[in-house]
């Protein structure tokens, strides 16, 4: 024997209110009396009623589902951002849809996918988006919005750390310093992130009279930056300080130094990364990074999804947000001249 599945209708009925106000007691932004809300929830309950959400949003046009796109798992900044996002958009009344591309993958390739769950809207973040998706997308009145990156000419909004400062402000507590060998382990050379940072640390660099540094590439992996340190470290005129373009880079550079080379991190080598991960507050690495305000930056980019939702014709907006060097024990940020 079945039993009967309980319906908004039977809530109402007992409650004695209008179906429409258990619709709106159970929506996001439903506007209800206390005294209303209270007698739809009691009756709820001895019912044993759970609004249905497929219905819902057949009638509102809108699932309160975001996509979100990430590809890049393995490098423990990701999944900080993931547990920040599923924690904002659950407190918005919304629900996060993940689609993981693999090392290989465009996201494109997973887009139409998230298309067939009707989301609301799309987060890309550690993935590419060609301009054509983002376009097509625009098109359907999907809103996009890029985490920590930007491409160039697509119809999207874009939140990220400003990269190009925190390049900057690494090559100046360097030079300040007095390091005047220095390196840069770069990431995957077609990311946003890798090129703005690039920038900023050669921008700082060249207004120094600095022309030349030594540079390695790295896949913003450990493996990756420590088989680049390895490589920098043997170079004859080795660095004397290395700049990593994220922290798990600088991680296996940290590693490198120590156990290849046998050196002394910061005393014959210092060592900067980029992100904050957790890992680099840990005692063994102490690391040196520049700190993305990642609340701030997931807290932006809801705001901008839901002001495209509002206004589906609003034009994209790009926001840089401010990072901040954190300084731990990995890097000599102390000129060695003594002042007397």
């Amino acid at each position: 024997m079945t039993s009967k599945r309980v319906t908004s209708i039977d809530v109402a009925r007992l409650a004695r209110v209008s179906q429409s106000a258990v619709s709106r007691t159970f929506s996001a932004g439903g506007v209800v009396s206390a005294e209303t809300r209270a007698r739809v929830l009691a009756a709820a309950e001895q019912l044993g009623y759970t609004p249905n959400a497929l219905a819902r949003s057949m009638i509102t046009r809108r699932t309160n589902i975001i996509g979100v796109v990430m590809a890049d798992m393995i490098n423990p900044f990701y999944p900080t951002v993931l547990e920040e996002l599923s924690r904002q958009l659950n407190a918005a009344g919304r629900q996060m849809l993940l689609l993981t591309a693999t090392p290989d993958q465009d996201s494109d390739a997973l887009l139409p996918l998230l298309l067939q769950y009707q989301v609301d809207a799309v987060i890309i973040a550690s993935a590419t988006i060609s301009s054509a998706m983002a376009g097509e997308l625009a098109a359907r009145g999907t809103p996009v919005v890029l985490f920590n990156r930007h491409v160039p000419g697509a119809p999207a909004s874009a939140v990220l750390c400003d990269n190009v400062a925190g390049g900057r402000q690494v090559a100046r507590v360097l030079l300040d310093a007095g390091h005047a060998r220095l390196g840069f382990i770069a990431g995957k050379p077609n990311t946003s992130t890798t090129i703005d940072r690039a920038q900023g640390f050669a921008a700082q660099l060249h207004e120094r009279g600095i022309t030349a540094w030594q540079q390695e590439q790295g896949t913003y992996t450990y493996e990756s930056g420590y088989v680049a340190a390895v490589r920098l470290l043997a170079r004859p005129k080795r660095p004397t300080a290395i700049f990593c373009a994220n922290d798990i880079m600088a991680l296996g550079a940290i590693d490198a130094a120590r156990t290849v080379h046998r050196l002394h991190v910061p005393d014959d080598v210092s060592i900067i990364g980029f992100d904050d991960i957790p890992a680099a507050a840990w005692p063994a690495y102490a690391l040196t990074t520049v700190q993305q305000p990642v609340q701030r930056m997931v807290s932006t980019t809801i705001e901008l999804l839901q002001a495209r939702l509002d206004q589906p014709d609003a034009p994209p907006e790009v926001r840089l947000l401010p990072g901040e060097l954190i300084r731990r024990g990995s890097a000599r940020l102390e000129s060695k001249v003594q002042k007397h």
